[in-house]
């Protein structure tokens, strides 16, 4: 069994992780300096796993790589980075 990767759809704008026929994402909008992460989804069958923190990790290193300020809208982003302080300075204050 191969390790999915996550990959950032520009053309869509989210991060996405494809599993078992299903696709776990993490939506945004690029604004000047910085993302704001809008929205989280995870098909029922795939929660519990730990697919959509894979998916946040990757959205939000790909924020500091690019020097992203990260505005998270979603609760779940926001609720992410609040147990990780490694990335509470990239949140816009």
């Amino acid at each position: 069994m191969s390790n999915p990767q996550v990959g950032n759809n520009t053309e869509k704008n989210r991060f996405e992780l494809a599993v078992d026929g299903s696709m776990v994402v993490a939506e945004y909008n690029l604004l000047p300096g910085a993302i704001a992460f809008t929205h989280t989804l995870t098909p029922s069958a795939l929660r519990g796993r730990g697919l959509a923190g894979q998916v946040v990790k990757a959205g939000l290193d790909h924020a500091r790589a690019q020097n992203l300020k990260v505005i998270p809208q979603c609760w779940y982003v926001a609720e992410y980075i609040g147990q990780h302080p490694e990335y509470q300075s990239l949140v816009e204050r």
